[in-house]
This record gives C-alpha cells, structure tokens and sequence, in this order.
C-alpha cells in the first residue's frame, strides 16, 4: 500500500480538527478563559444569550473539561471525530451503509456529498425527514449536512457501540464548523481529495491513519527526551507492523499449531511465509476444530495482528466445512482477543475487524457481536476507604492505579482474582456510598480477568521504550516484577508472552534485534534456549524498517523446549532498504539454498560466551569458541581517557607549535600524540590529534581505565563504534588513546601476532557472533577466540604483519594530516 498521502495527510488533520474543536469550545465559552469567566450554568455567554438546549450541552462539556482538562478534551474529542469520519468514509466506498448512500463523496468520487441530493429519502435513525426536507427548501445545506453525519455516527454507535460513542448533544456541539468547505483548512475536503479510492480498498487503510495521526506526538516526546507521562505512553510505543512481518509472524505460529495438528491441510498453499519445521515432533497443543483455538495480541494497537488472524482463521474454518455467514461471530467470540492501554487504538482494531467481518457476512452489524478487545484503564481505589477484603493487597491496588500504563505486563494470581471477588460480595448491598467503589472494583474484575487468561496462541508487536524514558513509578515497577528483563518494554513483553501463551502453545513477536545479542539480555536468550523453542526468526537488514530508528528481528517460538530442535533463520544484512526485506525473506523461504536461510540448533548458541542467537556460526566457528581461548585470556580490552571537555583538552595536532607537541613520556611536550577513533583503517597510522600532556600524568584529572603504560610500549586499538568491519591498528610507544577506542595490551602475547589474528577474516566473521551492532564494546572483543601456533608460525605471521603495519604507516604518512609528514610523494 502506497502510505504518502496517508503520512501527510493524518497529522496535518490532527491538528486541523484539534483547532476546530476549539474554535467551538471558544464560541460556547468552554476554554479556560471563557470558563473562568461564565460558570457552568450561565445564561449568559460572552454576551451571547444561550438558549435552553445550549445550555444543558454547555454544562456537560463545562463539567468534563473540568475533570479532563481543557487540552485533554480538545485531544479526545478530535480523534473521535476523526476515526468516525476515516469509518464513513471506509464503509460509503466499500458498500457497508445500510442506507446505501455516499456521505462524503458523489458517485463520480468528488467531494459533493450525495446524501444532500437524497436527505428526504434517507432512512437513519434521528434524521427527521420532515426537518431534512425543510433544510434543503431552506437551502441549509451546511446544517444540514451536521444532522446527517451526526445521525449516521449514531448508527454506527448503535451496531458497533464499543467503536463509536453515541454523539449526544453535548458531543455534537464540538463538531467542526464549515464541514463542507474547500478550503486548505477543511479536513473532510481533504480526506476525500486527497487520499485515492484506491488506498480505501483494504482495511489495512485504518491501521495505517492511526499510526499516522499520531506521529508528531511520538516525534516530539522523544525529541523532549522527558520521562514517559501515561498520555505519552500509547502515542510514543505504539508502531505499525508492515503487511509481510505480521502474515510470517501469524503464520508461523497460529498456521503452525493447524499444520501441526492437520499435516495434509490446504491451507499450506496460502500461507506464503510459512517455515516447514524441520521434522516431525509430538509435542504440540491437540485442537479437533477451529473453534477450540485461542489467539491473543496483548499489545494489539490498531488490530494488523489480529485482522491476519481473522483471516487466516476463516480459511482453516472454510476447510472444514462451515458456512462462510457464520464464520465471522464464531471467530470473535470463540477465537480472538486482543488488549490495548490506548482507547483510540482499542477503536480502530474493533473497526477493522468489525469491516473484515462485514465482508464475509453482510448482516453481521446486525448481529450485535463485537471483537473482544479489553482496554486497560487505570482504576484509582482510594486506600482510606478500600474494601476490608483489599487491605494488605497493597501490589494489587497499585497496579489497578497504573494499569494505563504497565497494561498487559500485569500478571494477576489466583489470589487477586478472589480478593476482588470478596470486595465484590463486601461492597454489594452496601450504602449508596459504596456504588462508585463496587462499580470501580467490577471493572478491575473485568480487566484482571482478562489479564489471567492464557491462550494457545499469543502474537505481538509489543511497544518498544527504553528504560531511561521510565517515570519514577514505571522504573520501580518494572524492576519489581520483570527483574531480567527491566530494560526496556519489549523484552518484559517477551517474557509476559510466555506465560500467557499455554505450555505448548505457538507465539511470534517482532522487536529490536538487540535481544539476540547484548550482554543486558543474556538471561533472556538463556530463557528463550533452554526453556522454550525458536522455531523461526527473520534480522532484518539494520536499516531495514522504516517504521522504526532500530534494527529489528521478528521470530516465532514454541513454549517449551523440544530438544535438538532446528529452527528456520532468514539473515537480510545484506540486503539494504526497507522495501526489499519481506520480497528477500520470501526469496529465502522458497529456496533454503539461497545462501541467507540457515538451520539451527538453539543449544548450540551456548558455545560462544553470552550465548548469542548466532544461528549463521558454521561448525568450525562454534569449534573455535568450543576451544575457549579468547583475547581476554591474555589482554584485557579497555577504553581510554575522558577528558570531560574535548574541545578544551584535545586538538589537532597542525593547531600547535612543534616545540609544544611530542610524544608521551617526554617532559617538554606541553601537548602529547592522542589516538582517537577515525575512519577505517588496518594496521597503522590514522591519528592526527594532541591531549595536553598535564591530563595524562598520574595526578592528572582525566577519567577512564587505559593502563599507564600504554604510553611506553606498543598495543593495539579499534574504533569503538563502526559501521564497517573491525580494523585494528598498531600504536606505537608514546601514543594514548581516547575513550572512542578500544585498546589492548597483551603481555604473553607479541602485539603483531595479535595484531595479524584480529585482522584476519576469519576473526573478523568471528567477531559478529558476540558483537554484531555498531559498537564494539570491549567486553565484546575479549570474547573474540584467538587460536594460538606454534612459534614458526606465530613468528611467519607477526613477520608479514610487520612489514602490512610498515606500509600502512608509509602511506598515512603520505597525508597532511599525518604528524609525520614530510613531503607529497607526487612533488
């Protein structure tokens, strides 16, 4: 799907209808200037007298934007009209009104609204056709037009309420003003005009406008670089998941437990990103028919996950036998579940899925069925007056008050769930004082519910924040209960997934790769090898989703171990750009020798230090790690200085007088020779910077943990961040480095030799195993095996390393840059 006019469009109307929302709060005195200056049953308004029904409407707003906020408002009711105005337009071109009538548009596509031209003859309910017909004689066609779109809102609000509010008076007083203009300001203009009919064809559409309409709030939070407030959350975690990752992950996972269970299944044939398992096994979840299955997205968004699911659910039900009207109400009441902190989001998945099953069943809004979407909302009991049974339940009472934010990471027990139920029965019968308490504690009983379910098949794209974005609450909360995996939301989302998938069930997650690899996430990789079983995973090329600024993986895994399980890996590093991943992913799936699909046993990961999901490692490399000789055994890699002031501490060394720059160690060199980073480059040379000699004396004030005596003899450094291969230098005695570097120091080892072995190829294909992101951390490079020889040889490759590091350091020297510059070899 082409997104352009999608991406320009939804923010801009954003912000559009949150102007128009408050030029009508404005005009009713409902801003903060004018709440302050007419309490909420004036009669009287900025000069202008209200009437009796625009005063009951403007006491109800007054007295929500009170509890809400004035900005708050503005925001809701914005969205609101929003996702009803995306729903009108989706359904007129799609053929879902009852009445069949285009709202927005004319037969021929233009914004001309068709349902100005029949208003008498349209059958919805609260559109009086008597008034309808005198507007039109009136030529009131604007107000007209206002009774109409609010009327067939309540439609929808009556066949899908958990989609739409019902608009009420109060609501429809916030509906823009000029809804038929078109000027660069009216949004319904532009949603007509400026994004084809074509684009409305899938319902894909609407996940796509949320992600969308909400990006400039995710742009500017993180850019603020503020701790996560819970109106930050949703906006700021919440990320699209493209058409191809959501059919792999679904495939391989809900496809899977049905191929499992019917080997001979047609349904093979449409489920193009399905990996075959590499051999039989028996242990799996039994089902005897579609309806015994259960699916859960616990972070579903806008529903992606959950749409592919219905659809792949109806081929399976299809197979066996059932009718194609009464598949769509057995899949949402018997199927599907999916849990969401975001109300806007919770509505567009109910949407989507609401539209996916019209399409199969053209009486289904008659049907009164809706998706089984639970949104998670904090729930405040006041702890003063709480229920005798809830006294002591201090982690379930908190949690309930920071459900909007922790969401589905909650993991309720047995033990919850009765403490409600007796507040419950406590608070039943009780005074009119204890109804908003009982009310409040009936909606946590609903939610935990929810929370303590379990399903055979659990599939997320869960949110991703890092733990710095934490609010003081959220950090201490998720360090409490996610202890190994605190870091970040997706990888306790990770871990929330295996226990409510069933012990045997199927789930996919897409995430950041970072999980497969850094040392924070070691307990985690142990988990997902020794506990459970990866079935598939696709790496992603490190730029390859443009969804998101971090590499991502997406994989699939069984929820307990099967021993000598090989699973399926597709690894696109070599493949740059977002829109070739999935057509290469395919590539791969349909011929395993492509040379990107590997076949790995996860036991084996354990063979390199920190168990890296290193799935391409051939069998001679694990052999190289199985012998456990690595750079830490003989230098310990380390960073160098941290001046706290660079521009201040460090120069270039053409900057400086000649009888002030010299080499460490010599006691008139006021400025002394200073690695730091650089471009590729193996061997030698590339340094041009000076420290001030004052910084790197004993006594110096600089940080860092580079050995003294580096300056006095020769080691070796790399950059600590690349985005190419390792290159690894030979400093020479007098120069120190920086904390951009990493520097080794190897007593037992000759510096060349080490030099010639971490240059190699071999080292360097090696050395992604353990450190495959652009940092090459110097615990990272201590874990790179390094397979001693005998003298002979050690003594032949240090010779040719020698003579590689001389003509390295002759051709730098050829550069201007270089300190030891003597003359262009072209003069």
């Amino acid at each position: 799907m082409d997104t352009k006019a999608l991406e320009k469009f939804c923010p801009w109307a954003r912000i559009e209808l949150i102007d128009a929302v408050r030029v009508r709060c404005t005009r009713y005195g409902l801003d903060d200037a004018g709440r302050a200056a007419a309490p909420a049953d004036a009669d009287v308004v900025g000069g202008t007298v209200l009437n009796g029904e625009e005063k009951t409407r403007r006491v109800a707003l007054y007295e929500l934007i009170e509890r809400m906020g004035y900005d708050a408002f503005c925001e809701r009711a914005a969205y609101s009209w929003f996702n009803r105005f995306a729903a009108i337009r989706y359904m007129e071109l799609k053929g879902y009104l009852s009445h069949g009538v285009r709202i927005l548009s004319s037969a021929e596509g233009d914004f001309d609204p068709e349902c100005l031209r029949v208003a008498g003859e349209l059958n919805l309910p609260g559109l009086e056709r008597v008034e309808a017909l005198e507007l039109m004689a009136a030529g009131a066609y604007d107000e007209l037009f206002r009774r109409i779109i609010v009327a067939q809102c309540n439609e929808f609000a009556t066949c899908l309420p958990r989609v739409f509010d019902h608009v009420d008076a109060a609501d429809a007083l916030t509906l823009p003003d000029n809804l038929l203009g078109h000027g660069e300001h009216d949004v319904l203009f532009h949603l007509v005009t400026d994004i084809s009919e074509d684009c409305w064809q899938n319902v894909e559409v609407l996940g796509w406008m949320y992600q969308f309409y909400n990006a400039e709030l995710k742009d500017a939070f993180f850019k603020s670089k503020r701790k996560a407030t819970v109106a930050d959350l949703a906006p700021a975690t919440q990320l699209f998941t493209p058409d191809w990752i959501v059919r792999y992950m679904v495939e391989n996972s809900l496809g899977r437990l049905w191929m499992l269970n019917n080997p001979g299944s047609g349904l093979r044939e449409h489920m193009a990103y399905y990996i075959e398992p590499d051999a039989e096994h028996e242990d799996f979840i039994r089902i005897n028919s579609p309806e015994d299955i259960t699916f859960c997205d616990p972070a579903c968004g806008s529903g992606h996950i959950l749409v592919c699911a219905f659809d792949l659910l109806v081929k399976m039900y299809l197979e066996r036998g059932y009718r194609e009207r009464e598949i769509p109400e057995l899949i949402l009441t018997k199927n599907l579940a999916g849990m969401e902190i975001d109300e806007r989001a919770a509505q567009f998945a109910s949407l989507q899925l609401a539209m996916v099953a019209r399409e199969l069943d053209r009486r289904f809004f008659g049907r009164s069925v809706e998706a089984d979407i639970q949104v998670l909302e904090s729930i405040g009991l006041d702890e003063d007056s709480l229920p005798r049974t809830l006294v002591g339940k201090k982690d379930l009472v908190e949690a309930l008050g920071h459900l909007s934010e922790i969401g589905s990471l909650y993991t309720p027990d047995a033990a919850d769930l009765a403490a409600i139920d007796n507040a419950i029965s406590e608070l039943s019968g009780a005074s009119l004082f204890s109804a908003a308490a009982l009310e409040q504690i009936k909606r946590a009983k609903t939610q935990l519910e929810a929370l303590s379910r379990s399903f055979d098949v659990v599939v997320a794209n869960p949110p991703y924040m890092g733990g710095s974005s934490f609010n003081p609450f959220m950090s201490k909360w998720m360090k409490k209960h996610y202890p190994d995996t605190c870091k970040d939301l997706f990888s306790a989302f990770i871990e929330r997934i295996t226990v409510f998938a069933n012990a045997h069930g199927e789930s996919g997650v897409m995430c950041p790769f970072v999980w497969m690899f850094i040392s924070s996430y070691e307990k985690l990789r142990n988990k997902m090898i020794d506990d459970k079983t990866l079935t598939s995973l696709v790496q992603l090329e490190y730029s390859g989703f443009s969804g998101a600024t971090v590499p991502i993986c997406t994989f699939t895994f069984h929820n307990s171990h099967i021993n000598g399980y090989k699973g399926g890996y597709i690894r696109l590093s070599d493949f740059v750009g977002a829109a070739v991943q999935g057509p290469k992913a395919l590539e791969a799936i349909q011929n395993p020798d492509c040379g990107w699909f590997y076949r790995a046993d996860a036991s084996a990961f354990h063979d390199i230090p920190g168990s890296p999901i290193a799935y391409w490692a051939s069998e001679n490399m694990l052999a190289a790690f199985r012998a456990k000789k690595i750079v830490a055994d003989s230098s310990k890699p380390r960073v160098g200085i941290q001046t706290g002031d660079n521009e201040l501490h460090i120069k270039l060394w053409w900057e400086l007088s000649n009888s002030h720059f010299g080499a460490f160690g010599m006691p008139e060199a006021r400025w002394i020779k200073y690695a730091k980073g650089g471009g590729f480059r193996k061997w030698g040379g590339g340094d041009y910077w000076a420290l001030r000699s004052d910084l790197a004396s004993p006594n110096g004030k600089w940080k860092g943990l580079l050995d003294l005596k580096m300056g006095s003899t020769s080691y070796l450094s790399c950059n600590l961040i690349t985005s190419s291969v390792n290159s690894y230098r030979m400093k020479e005695p007098g120069i120190l480095s920086d904390h951009a570097t990493v520097s080794l120091l190897s007593p037992s080892i000759p510096t060349d030799y080490l030099a010639g072995a971490l240059n190699s190829s071999s080292v360097s294909a090696l050395s992604h195993f353990v450190s495959p992101t652009l940092n090459n951390n110097p615990g990272d490079i201590g874990k790179i095996p390094v397979i001693s020889t005998g003298i002979q040889e050690a003594d032949t490759a240090a010779s040719h390393v020698r003579i590689c590091a001389q003509i390295a350091r002759a051709d730098w020297n050829t550069q201007e840059t270089s300190w030891d510059f003597k003359r262009s070899p072209l003069v």
